[in-house]
């Protein structure tokens, strides 16, 4: 140990030992203030050190609540779980890091400080007395007279013990010194290490934590460069579809309303509606700023409404089998229907003539299901057709004698194709296109719901009923047929058909594109047009009507009914051809005189084909519809036909003319399933009704007296089809233009609103709809 102050230099009290105990008490000072100091900044921070894990602690709690939050994202949760358990460790860490600091500096210092510079301190204080001591002994020991024998004696005596005195506590005081400075440096260096090594095992487990968590973090940096391409592609996206929204005219916008009776949540329509109160003040408005505009609801064969998401669904009628619903056009209020049980009656109001319309449209569908499944568990009724989804507007009230879902399951899934989806390949498919005639597997109907009625009708195999017309529509089409039609050139493309279990946004892609873009159609040129049309043509058909109705090949002229006399209609048809048909040249097997025929009715058309000015595929359509060819009508729809397409060559006639003088129910209704309209006339006035009522179909007038045909409309000749009806003494006809005709007078005397007239004429009409579709002999307007 080097010695600070020497022994000897002490006893001698020299200038130079002064000159040193100086230095040291200075240095001793100066170093007493830099300790406190230092203990102090530790006690600082240390405190900050813990106000710090404080703060950190309620930042890794709010990271694992934000991980709860994100319970149903698995990434973000079990990656923000496994960071705060990482950053609680560094807590931990942080923690044993402080308590260190305060064991090895602040402890450790301030004994250092409170003992030993105590220690130095008391041993400067005896010093300093006693060297004042000795410094007045020698004075008077100085002064001492000499003949002044005993105050020499007695200042040498003083002398003596003050210089034996100051030798103990000189040398005391100078071993404190030399103590002191070498503890100084152990201390010092004891504390300052101990409290590096504390930092160095810190940063140790800090590196070994981290290291074990690196690979996580990697691996979620590979996934998060791919999570801002797929940000960067969806805010594309979600710009695009921003303008393209923003570009729309709103001025007319309204609400859409969907009923939908297989909806999942059992919640078939729902929406916004004002309700009067049911007090004895009939008020719409409780106070001033307080509206009763509730969310409603049908679901489970109930009217419900709700204030707030959360509350629950207050019932107003518990039944809609008992109730009725009516317009309400006695209040000054607009836009008011009424839903009347045995019990009470609830006044709504809806923002729109049209959104009243669906609402009103929407219970009496739901009325209209619940007594449809109650029939189906008792098994003592027919179902009600009603269709699973779609507009509000497009379904149809009418009862009709269907199919059970088995039955339509059964027969659809013998088609060859159909027993798998058409898109995706799934097998057992549950749902059908009708317009379309393809099965679909439930994820694909969906899609095609989004498409619209216009490119995609969807109704269930199993859930709906089926009308037989329908059903026969199915199956002379089904995927193989359709998918050679409009994945003709999906190899060819590159393009990949989408797999069951496939996300549904490609799905969704991939059915677009073949449905509403029709990329895969294989374009037919004219050359091929031509060929196309030219086959058809000269096609093998059968005499107008043959399907439906047989001739007779007797003389006999009168109905066994009227005994009235059967004018012929080979009249009728030389004027269709007259009217600007010049490729059809049809023999009949009945003069006009009644006598015996010429030719046995041979089943044949005599078709002379001229080289037609439009070559398009709604050319196509037409000839596809007189040779009941439902494949080529499907392909000509699929190369852009217009389905209601003129052909002002041929006295202006359209495909679903064509279809009538096919002969075909079946055809009929594939055109009107793809929106045909059953009104449009040709040249000589004639629409659909009037050629089907002339070449006596009855199926076919039963078919488009229930789309809504115009039984009033006249030709040229100032005829409706009733009046061509009677004049041929078609009974049958005549029954169903007349009930008709009563049904309508029945519908406008109950009002503008009423729901389905008369069930008598329903019952007749699903009569002659099941015989046009089942038993056509027996339609028969011959006697």
């Amino acid at each position: 140990m080097k010695i600070t102050v020497d022994f000897e230099e002490c006893l001698k009290d020299s200038p130079r030992f002064r000159a040193t105990i100086e230095e040291v008490e200075g240095d001793v000072c100066e170093l007493e203030s830099r300790l406190d100091k230092l203990v102090k900044l530790c006690i600082g921070m240390i405190d900050a050190g813990r106000a710090y894990n404080t703060a950190n602690k309620q930042f890794v709690t709010g990271i694992r609540e934000l991980a709860q939050q994100s319970a149903k994202d698995d990434v973000i949760e079990s990656s923000l779980t496994k960071f705060a358990e990482t950053l609680q460790e560094m807590i931990n860490y942080h923690t044993i890091l402080f308590e260190q600091a305060q064991r090895s500096i602040k402890s450790q210092l301030q004994t250092f400080v409170r003992e030993d510079l105590r220690r130095f301190k008391e041993a400067k204080k005896q010093f300093d007395k006693v060297s004042e001591e000795k410094e007045a002994a020698l004075a008077k020991n100085a002064q001492a007279p000499r003949n002044k024998q005993h105050e020499v004696e007695e200042a040498t005596n003083i002398l003596n013990a003050t210089r034996k005195c100051f030798r103990h506590i000189v040398l005391d005081y100078v071993m404190q010194i030399n103590v002191l400075q070498s503890k100084r440096r152990s201390e010092i260096l004891k504390s300052m290490l101990s409290f590096m090594y504390a930092h160095l095992t810190f940063f140790h487990q800090g590196y070994d934590l981290f290291s074990e968590l690196q690979p996580l973090m990697k691996h979620l940096t590979g996934q998060l460069d791919q999570l801002v391409v797929d940000a960067a592609k969806e805010k594309k996206d979600m710009e695009m579809k921003h303008s393209t929204i923003q570009q729309k005219d709103f001025s007319n916008d309204d609400t859409k309303l969907e009923y939908n009776v297989d909806a999942e949540n059992g919640i078939v329509m729902e929406g916004y509606l004002f309700k009067r109160a049911s007090n004895a003040f009939k008020t719409w408005n409780r106070t001033p700023r307080t509206i009763t505009r509730r969310w409603f609801s049908i679901q489970n064969n109930q009217l419900v409404y709700q204030k707030k998401f959360k509350d629950n669904p207050t019932v107003v009628v518990e039944d809609l089998r008992l109730c009725t619903v009516k317009h309400c056009e006695d209040i000054e209020r607009r836009f008011c229907f009424e839903v009347v049980s045995p019990t009470k009656s609830c006044m709504m109001q809806a923002d729109s003539e049209k959104l009243r319309q669906a609402w009103i449209k929407a219970v009496q569908n739901s009325i209209a299901t619940a007594f449809r499944d109650i029939a189906e568990d008792d098994e003592k009724m027919d179902r009600k057709s009603s269709a699973s989804t779609g507009s509000l507007e497009s379904s149809g009230d009418t009862r009709e004698k269907t199919l059970k879902g088995d039955s339509a399951l059964q027969k659809v899934m013998a088609i060859a194709g159909n027993n798998t989806c058409c898109d995706c390949g799934q097998p057992d498919p549950c749902w059908a296109s009708i317009n379309l005639g393809i099965t679909l597997c439930i994820q694909c109907s969906g899609i095609h719901r989004s498409l619209g009625v216009h490119f995609s009708k969807v109704r269930s195999l199993t859930l709906d009923t089926w009308e037989p017309e329908l059903l026969k529509l199915m199956c002379e089409l089904g995927n193989c047929a359709i998918n050679q039609i409009y994945e003709a050139r999906w190899e060819e493309l590159g393009a990949r058909k989408p797999q069951p279990g496939d996300p549904r946004h490609e799905m969704e892609a991939y059915i677009k594109a073949k449905y509403v873009e029709r990329r895969f159609v294989q374009r037919r040129s004219e050359d091929e047009i031509r060929q196309k049309v030219l086959a058809l043509s000269n096609q093998d058909k059968p005499l107008s009507g043959c399907s439906e109705v047989q001739p007779s090949k007797g003389p006999s002229k009168t109905h066994p009914a009227s005994g009235s006399s059967v004018k012929s209609l080979d009249s009728e048809t030389q004027n269709l051809a007259d009217g600007g048909r010049q490729t059809r040249n049809l023999t009949n097997a009945h003069d006009t005189e009644g006598s015996e025929p010429q030719a046995e009715c041979s089943g044949k058309e005599v078709l002379v084909f001229f080289e037609p000015k439009q070559l398009t595929p709604g050319l196509q359509l037409y000839w596809a519809s007189l040779s009941r060819s439902l494949p080529d009508m499907a392909e000509a729809l699929a190369n852009g036909a217009e389905v209601n397409w003129i052909n002002v060559d041929d006295g202006n006639q359209t495909p679903l003319i064509m279809a009538v003088h096919g002969g075909s129910l079946v055809t009929c209704e594939f055109l009107l399933q793809n929106t045909a309209s059953v009104n449009l006339q040709d040249s000589l006035g004639r629409g659909p009704l009037h050629h089907a009522t002339i070449l006596g179909h009855t199926g076919q007038v039963c078919l488009f007296l229930k789309r809504g045909a115009n039984q009033n409309a006249t030709d040229i000749e100032n005829k409706t089809p009733l009046t061509i009806a009677v004049e041929a003494a078609n009974a049958d006809i005549v029954t169903l233009l007349r009930l008709a005709k009563m049904n309508e007078e029945m519908r406008e005397s109950e009002g503008p609103y009423s729901q389905t007239g008369d069930e008598t004429y329903q019952d007749i009409f699903q009569d002659f709809s099941q015989m046009a579709s089942n038993d056509p002999d027996k339609l028969n307007r011959f006697t």
